[in-house]
């Protein structure tokens, strides 16, 4: 069914492929959507063969390509269950990791994976990359399509080492030397609460959570939590030695909202808004130097359709992703991995 949201889907749509390598026993062909060269997609010669199985042969090829080109979609394999989605994460990933210091509402779904953000199918979710506006974040993200939408719900791609040469290189050192401060106040029923953000009740916790990871807190009336933490704008890949693009700076901002929900906030105290972004000296980031990064991130997006049983495997670095509107059920879980301290 064709989508009848407003932004059109050029190549990716088309589903054309040109293979350009194949994989160990010629197993897996390799192959690249039309017209674009992310993701790259592995695609099984025969039938029926398992994705986790051929994982644990073919462990240093995965790595090696998805390091290089920062996303690999896994199409054609025997549908996986949830749970073999997870197995196929910890062969490749290692150790998965709980989804904590959370921005977006979540739900468990088995083990260490998670259902995708759970914002309305009519939103959009602007490209990011997982945990950027944290000083630590997953190197690794999968997500598993266990039903694709009926109309939209794509998850586009970007690369972020193209949007870090895409915005002009004055604003790209101010924003490197300033860093991005993030402004969060939980409680008020606008946001997520501090109890889910933290998956904690016990603010000794929350405290603890907060001093080691150098975020500023303060306890308000009524239960409420406010913190503030600098996080980096650029960061250098700890593999590749490439600088990308790296924050969140574009979707914490409170530009980023609804426009009657902005302008209700913003009757209020402007301190009190439940996210916002500035300079990491507290200076404004002004709507020009937002609507430029949106841009660069805009110009580099990729969109293909999500098909039952596909796997997507991402370099959180190297790869920023989001999410379309949709209508219709959509079910795709996510599961993380390899944590990087981005300050040591």
């Amino acid at each position: 069914m064709s989508s009848n949201f407003p932004d059109s889907i050029d190549g990716p749509r088309a589903m054309k492929r040109k293979t350009i390598t194949l994989s160990q026993q010629n197993l897996v062909g390799e192959s690249y959507f039309y017209n674009t060269s992310l993701p790259v997609v592995l695609k099984p010669t025969v039938e029926g063969l398992s994705l986790p199985h051929w994982a644990k042969d073919n462990i240093e090829l995965i790595k090696e390509r998805l390091v290089t080109v920062g996303a690999l979609l896994m199409r054609g394999f025997k549908t996986p269950t949830v749970a073999e989605f997870e197995e196929f994460l910890n062969i490749v990933a290692g150790d998965l990791v709980d989804y904590s210091y959370r921005s977006t509402p979540r739900e468990l779904v088995s083990g260490k994976i998670y259902t995708s953000t759970g914002y309305p199918a009519h939103q959009t979710i602007p490209l990011h990359n997982e945990l950027s506006y944290s000083r630590q974040w997953p190197m690794m993200l999968g997500f598993f399509c266990v039903h694709p939408s009926e109309d939209g719900g794509e998850t586009p791609l970007a690369d972020s080492r193209k949007i870090f040469a895409r915005i002009d290189p004055e604003l790209r050192n101010k924003f490197s030397r300033l860093q991005v401060l993030y402004a969060r106040n939980y409680g008020d029923g606008l946001d997520l609460s501090w109890e889910d953000v933290f998956q904690t009740t016990e603010r000794a916790e929350v405290e603890e959570f907060c001093r080691t990871a150098g975020i500023e807190w303060s306890w308000k009336s009524n239960g409420r939590l406010s913190t503030a933490q600098i996080c980096q704008a650029v960061a250098t890949h700890p593999q590749t030695g490439e600088q990308v693009w790296f924050n969140q700076a574009h979707l914490f901002h409170v530009s980023c909202l609804e426009p009657e929900v902005r302008d209700a906030l913003l009757a209020g105290e402007e301190d009190e808004l439940p996210r916002n972004t500035f300079y990491g000296d507290g200076s404004v980031i002004e709507d020009a130097d937002l609507n430029a990064i949106r841009s660069a991130y805009e110009q580099e997006k990729v969109v293909f359709q999500w098909e039952r049983g596909d796997v997507l495997l991402v370099d959180n670095m190297l790869v920023a992703h989001g999410r379309r509107p949709y209508r219709g059920e959509r079910k795709v879980v996510v599961g993380m991995g390899q944590i990087y301290d981005g300050v040591s």
